[in-house]
């Protein structure tokens, strides 16, 4: 395939001339690669969440598009992600989850690792009984750290390390949100999940985007948050979503809620928001709950959707935290037949990418635009480097 496969100049057009992605961008390795560094690589990309390590000395792998990563609690309580693999032979250093008792080990030659990445032990680098070499300096060979940064509760990196603070980068939606940003309590096991979806990870992304589907797709959600109560949310290169002005709380069987955020302004009362801030990490936002949803990539055709619940307060009514996650769960398994559908949709070798609804389309199109910039702008540095 040539380096410039696809034909983006529709993409980008105003609404209600613009194609969607053309077929491709869903479809193809070489592309599917393309993708991987233009819009995962070089931004701020959802991995993990912060409780995925709640304990300090907590280890957990991770495979992100590939490349074996390492998410630790450190001795100082921060979390912090490594390369996965000896600075010797590039081994992986940890396999499964566990508890760092003492220092990280490699088990291929025993060279060990503190948890904030640093070089401690070489047994026999200088030879038998020799843990010292002249040739291997420690301070120079601890582990590759990938820049993170903890917000709504996700770790988001940054592998490139190319990317404006996370700060300065998500500036826009921090701003936007900063009544949330305040201690979120992970839900613990029964408020995490994971969905297999075939499909291409932008089609989670578009469906996310947009209420137009609500009344079809979801009527049970559309029976008191209907379509006509929706609004669009779309910061151009950022993020995009839609808003609801009519969110209920869920109520248990004694008419238990739970906690509120404290000091929200009266907007929250009966607003809630859901914005997918570029590339893969969609968020939820209530008064008394938020979620984030991390997509994973796994090939053009594949996506493990890892969904997390967070709350107000450390603890939570076991029933209704379980009941909030069934509810979500159900709505989530209900996108998985449409986008599934528009996948296999993308091998009709005659679609064009599609159109837009120039009323309703909105934050999907600037979606598109996103992606199509972004991946311009990769093939126009790769032309000036030649």
């Amino acid at each position: 395939m040539d380096r410039l496969p696809t034909d983006l100049s529709n993409v980008r057009r105003p609404i209600a001339e613009a194609n969607g992605l053309p077929n491709a961008h869903y479809t193809d390795a070489t592309v599917f690669e393309e993708e991987k560094h233009a819009l995962l690589y070089d931004g701020w990309a959802g991995l993990a969440v912060a409780a995925d390590v709640p304990e300090i000395g907590d280890a957990v792998p991770f495979s992100f598009l590939g490349m074996p990563l390492l998410l630790v609690r450190d001795r100082q309580n921060n979390v912090r992600v490594f390369q996965n693999i000896c600075r010797h032979r590039g081994m992986i250093l940890v396999a499964e989850p566990r508890k760092i008792e003492g220092a990280i080990r490699c088990p291929y030659h025993s060279w060990c690792y503190s948890t904030n990445g640093k070089l401690v032990s070489t047994p026999h680098v200088g030879g038998p009984g020799q843990n010292r070499h002249e040739g291997i300096d420690r301070d120079l060979l601890g582990l590759v750290e990938v820049r993170s940064h903890i917000w709504m509760g996700v770790v988001w990196i940054n592998i490139s390390g190319t990317a404006p603070d996370f700060e300065t980068a998500n500036a826009a939606l921090l701003d936007r949100w900063a009544e949330f940003d305040r201690p979120l309590y992970h839900g613990g096991a029964d408020s995490a999940f994971a969905l297999e979806v075939n499909c291409n990870w932008k089609l989670a992304v578009e469906n996310y985007c947009e209420s137009y589907h609500l009344p079809w797709v979801h009527p049970g959600l559309n029976s008191y948050s209907r379509l006509e109560d929706h609004y669009h949310i779309e910061e151009e290169g950022f993020f995009s979503g839609q808003g609801t002005l009519v969110y209920r709380q869920i109520k248990g069987n004694n008419e238990q809620v739970f906690p509120d955020f404290e000091d929200l302004s009266d907007k929250w009362d009966t607003a809630a928001e859901y914005i997918t801030a570029f590339p893969n990490v969609l968020l939820g936002v209530h008064r008394d709950h938020t979620f984030a949803i991390i997509l994973e990539p796994q090939g053009p055709e594949k996506t493990r959707e890892h969904v997390h619940l967070f709350y107000a307060t450390p603890t939570t009514d076991d029933a209704l935290r379980a009941r909030n996650a069934k509810q979500w769960k159900d709505v989530f398994v209900e996108d998985i037949f449409v986008v599934e559908g528009m996948q296999r949709g993308r091998h009709a070798v005659s679609f064009d990418g599609g159109r837009f609804s120039p009323a309703m389309d909105g934050p999907t199109h600037l979606f598109h635009a996103w992606v199509a910039g972004r991946v311009q702008q990769r093939r126009m540095a790769a032309q000036a480097a030649e």
